[in-house]
Formats: C-alpha cells, sequence, structure tokens
C-alpha cells in the first residue's frame, strides 16, 4: 500500500470516528460538521433514510433526545476513503432501553462523510 492509501485511510477513520464521537455527545452541530450536504444515508443497501444535511440532522436531534443514546465501538477497518465500523448502540426504544449492533459503512470524500450504509440487527431489550 503506498503512502497516499494510508494517509486516506487514517484520515477517513478519524472523520468517522469524530462524528461518533459527537454522536456520543448528542451534540448535532458538531455531529453535522462532519458530514457532507449532499450526503446520503441508507439502509443497506440501498433504500434511502436520509438525503442531504437537512434531513440527517432532523433524524438525529430526534435520536439525541434519548437519554441513553451510545454508540459503542466494537471494531473498525478501513481501505482508502471507505471504513466500517461495528458498534452495540444503546437506546431508548418505545417498548424500553436495550442495545442493538450495528454495522455502519462511511465513504468519505473532501473531509466528510459523502455516504453511510447501515446494517441493524434487532433490538435487545434490557431485562
Amino acid at each position: 500500500m503506498d503512502t497516499a492509501s494510508q494517509f486516506d485511510s487514517q484520515a477517513a477513520e478519524d472523520i468517522v470516528q469524530w462524528q461518533l464521537d459527537a454522536y456520543n455527545a448528542r451534540d448535532i452541530d458538531a455531529f453535522m460538521a462532519f458530514w457532507a450536504d449532499d450526503a446520503q444515508v441508507f439502509e443497506h443497501p440501498d433504500k434511502i433514510l436520509a438525503s442531504g444535511a437537512a434531513e440527517i440532522r432532523a433524524r438525529h436531534i430526534v435520536r439525541f433526545q434519548e437519554p441513553d443514546l451510545f454508540g459503542r465501538l466494537v471494531g473498525r477497518m478501513s481501505v482508502g476513503n471507505r471504513v466500517v465500523d461495528r458498534e452495540v448502540v444503546t437506546r431508548n426504544f418505545p417498548e424500553g432501553k436495550g442495545t442493538i449492533d450495528v454495522i455502519g459503512i462511511y465513504e468519505v470524500a473532501g473531509g466528510k462523510i459523502a455516504r453511510a450504509w447501515f446494517i441493524m440487527g434487532s433490538p435487545i431489550l434490557e431485562s
């Protein structure tokens, strides 16, 4: 692997980490700073969940109101400008507090997340 590819992967990983940090802080402005204005979010493989910064912001403003929201990074790998995270996310579901396994695939371009795809497991409620 050449030095440019290594730099691209590290830079992409940094951006994804910083957006995860902002997510966990529930800081919408800091979170949105890492998303491109025309970014798209998908349920893998191609079901669009949000298109553009305004829709991504609206989706997360609601999510950030959950008092127990937290994404715990389990693993991360990257190639070039693509970063794949596995997280266990604590959420406040309508049925109660629980966790959900999430795989996030991020494509970084121009220093921002341009597209992201998510694969979600089934919620596991606390007993």
